[in-house]
């Protein structure tokens, strides 16, 4: 590329980790592609071209498919399209499960974005001087009139509803049509509404598998999946994580199985020390409990008429705090590190002991003498820690892993 000065990139068809083939609406216009190749490298895509024709794609795309490292191929048998070539997908995700996903998965970042919305226009309006666009008498006296807990349902109301509504259109604009196919030993995923994108993923190039659920995707049987790759900047890490939302309990063990090709056991669980729950819960409930009396005490007594409002906080956190420790645990086999986290989404990370590049144990001075620490596994995709276990079981299985990655002879690079 260039004109002046003139840059070519070579890059090895074993060491591409992802490839993008995607359609905005201009390109779906006049029928081209854009094309991302990307590796482990750097913070950007090694190959990037805004336009290719339509067979100059799918040319690409058959020669980018090939994949140097074959692994073995697992039961789920590769059905190919004789007018294409290409693989028939054995994973069509419908509208049916898209809107099961919508209405029950990322409350907190849709919450975040709107109160991120509401304020920066109140900031606006403020800095204009159009604050009176909305009389803050009606406002006061809607709330004078009723009672607090009144206030708090109608307001919770009305966030879950416009989250419902955000949730579900942001998932099937991003991810209608979402099937997944297997080709030549890499997986081929395609989806979107108004941008199509199609990404071609090599298995031996995952770092970490996450499988996320919480009560209402378990009782509509729906999982989401986010596949974690490595990356070139620690400020990225955000960058090469690939989402397959809305597919089943049995849909999701046949695509681990693809990419791990076997399903991963839990195997020895370890369990952390109570002290994470009792140091999470000074954390979160007493210390701004504390802030809250000192407050009102000395500074601003008014604030008590919000004491109901504390009392919930501090009911709720302590509620999902307790949730959150006791569904906390690292399972442990031969071959696989497993966390489980979360107190309403459970995530499950699945991390292969050969895809381990570093580990930390660390250990506070008053400890010691309770046996307690923490792990952390560094990955090319990210870092997975675990607080607070037994310190001499996780020393022992350090060495272990340890041993097996300097005796093995892996090229998942």
């Amino acid at each position: 590329e260039g004109i002046f000065n003139k840059t070519r990139t070579s890059i090895q068809l074993n060491k591409i980790q992802q490839v993008n083939l995607s359609q905005n609406i201009v390109h779906r216009i006049i029928n081209v592609y854009a094309l991302d190749v990307d590796t482990a490298g750097s913070d950007t895509k090694e190959g990037n071209i805004k336009a290719v024709s339509h067979e100059m794609a799918l040319a690409l795309k058959s020669k980018l498919l090939e994949n140097e490292n074959k692994v073995k191929t697992t039961e789920f048998t590769e059905i190919t399209d004789p007018k294409t070539n290409f693989s028939v997908p054995f994973l069509k995700i419908d509208l049916v499960s898209l809107f099961k996903i919508g209405i029950t998965s990322n409350y907190v970042r849709t919450i975040g974005l709107l109160l991120t919305f509401f304020f920066t226009i109140y900031d606006g309006l403020s800095q204009a001087g159009k604050t009176d666009v909305v009389s803050s008498d009606n406002v006061n006296s809607l709330i004078e009139n009723k009672p607090i807990i009144y206030v708090i349902l109608m307001f919770i109301v009305v966030m879950f509803a416009v989250v419902f509504i955000l949730n579900i259109a942001r998932t099937v604009i991003k991810f209608f049509g979402y099937t997944v196919a297997k080709q030549k030993g890499s997986l081929v995923l395609s989806y979107g509404l108004i941008n199509t994108k199609s990404t071609i993923l090599k298995p031996e190039k995952v770092q970490i598998t996450k499988v996320s659920s919480n009560y209402f995707q378990k009782k509509l049987n729906v999982l989401e999946i986010k596949i974690k790759q490595a990356v070139g900047h620690a400020d990225n890490k955000n960058k090469n994580i690939i989402e397959i939302p809305g597919c089943n309990s049995q849909e999701a063990d046949e695509i681990i199985k693809l990419l791990f090709k076997e399903l991963p056991q839990e195997g020895e669980m370890l369990k952390p020390n109570f002290r994470k729950l009792g140091f999470s819960i000074f954390l979160l409930i007493i210390v701004p409990l504390s802030v809250f009396y000192s407050v009102g005490h000395w500074v601003k007594p008014v604030i008590f008429d919000y004491v109901s409002i504390a009392v919930f906080y501090a009911v709720a956190i302590t509620i999902l705090l307790c949730f959150g420790f006791r569904n906390y645990r690292l399972f442990v086999n031969d071959d696989y590190i497993i966390k489980q986290s979360g107190a309403w989404d459970v995530d499950k990370e699945i991390i292969q002991i050969e895809k381990i590049q570093a580990l930390t144990t660390s250990q506070l001075f008053w400890h010691k003498n309770i046996n307690i620490g923490s792990l952390t596994l560094h990955t090319a995709g990210g870092n997975v820690t675990f607080y607070l276990g037994k310190f001499d079981r996780i020393n022992q299985l350090v060495n272990l892993w340890l041993y097996k990655l300097e005796t093995q002879n892996s090229n998942w690079m």
